[in-house]
């Protein structure tokens, strides 16, 4: 089965060194996640494993080859890295033909294209009056023409309403349901929540983690505690001494991290608070990527 496979690759452009010795693996029939601060490196990794960019050194292959080796890439692998890299004045249909047609593929693939991405209503639309969800199911149907077992996406749901981010979410849910291998990078950490089956986390070029969702969220989100009491004002102050941080939640409650919920129950017994309600709450993965990369964000700002 086809998978993604980077060992030791390094990008340096001049001084700099964008991708430092880095290595994971894309399986199939999975969705991976691939997570990291503005200008971690990224999209110039996936621009190497796409041969859009030379690596320094190590190397990036696709079912165990490199794609400059692929002898027809779109059966092997679809990408998407920027959804706005069609002609304006193109229909919808054309622009796949002309794809499908320079690649030795069948023209029936452009219909079962425009089907699988329900686009088949604005397939004689020009597709500089798309919309952007519009477009990005364009892009996405132009990476299924060979229906390819790889599949890379850059940012897919950048800009889209709630609507088109499901569609997408569930969309990628289907295609590694299918057994194919999905590599997205993403910001909304929402939706890789309910997306990615695995991640690869990097920060400043380098592998930080390469885990299940299960375990990344257990290893590295400490999680918080949602507590309501009458003494809000003076339980906080308690709580604040003994070295736990302490915000403000919904409904006049508070949301502790730092201690555990038997440690608040105990601080309360002791200083004879009666609580209302006293709920660990799962972290997540927005606060355990964060957690996790706060050493490796490259412009952070001052806090209010």
């Amino acid at each position: 089965m086809a998978h993604i496979d980077v060992r030791g690759l390094t990008k340096r452009y001049g001084p700099d060194t964008v991708v430092d010795d880095l290595s994971f693996t894309v399986e199939a029939g999975q969705v991976t996640g691939f997570l990291g601060p503005n200008g971690a490196g990224k999209s110039t990794t996936m621009k190497m494993i796409l041969g859009l960019a030379a690596p320094t050194e190590g190397s990036a292959t696709i079912g165990g080859r490199r794609y400059a080796d692929i002898p027809v890439p779109l059966t092997e692998v679809g990408a998407l890295l920027d959804a706005g890299a069609v002609h304006g004045g193109r229909k919808a249909y054309d622009h796949l033909l002309a794809l499908a047609v320079s690649n030795g593929l069948p023209t029936r693939r452009v219909d079962d294209a425009l089907a699988r991405t329900g686009i088949e209503a604005v397939a004689g639309k020009r597709a500089g009056g798309f919309s952007l969800g519009m477009r990005q199911r364009l892009g996405i149907a132009a990476t299924l023409l060979g229906d390819p077992q790889v599949l890379i996406f850059d940012e897919p749901v950048n800009g889209l309403d709630p609507e088109g981010i499901r569609w997408i979410r569930d969309f990628m849910r289907s295609l590694a349901g299918e057994g194919r291998a999905v590599l997205v990078s993403s910001h909304l950490m929402s939706e890789m929540a309910q997306t990615a089956d695995h991640l690869v986390v990097i920060g400043r070029g380098r592998l930080i983690a390469d885990t299940s969702m299960s375990e990344f969220l257990r290893d590295n989100g400490e999680g918080t505690v949602l507590v309501r009491t009458r003494d809000r004002d003076m339980f906080a102050l308690r709580l604040t001494d003994a070295g736990a941080d302490v915000r403000e939640g919904l409904e006049s409650s508070l949301v502790i991290s730092g201690m555990t919920a038997a440690e608040i129950g105990e601080l309360a017994s002791y200083h004879d608070v009666t609580l209302s309600e006293l709920t660990p709450q799962r972290p997540s993965l927005e606060d355990a990527f964060m957690q996790l990369t706060k050493d490796s964000v490259e412009y952070e700002g001052a806090v209010a």
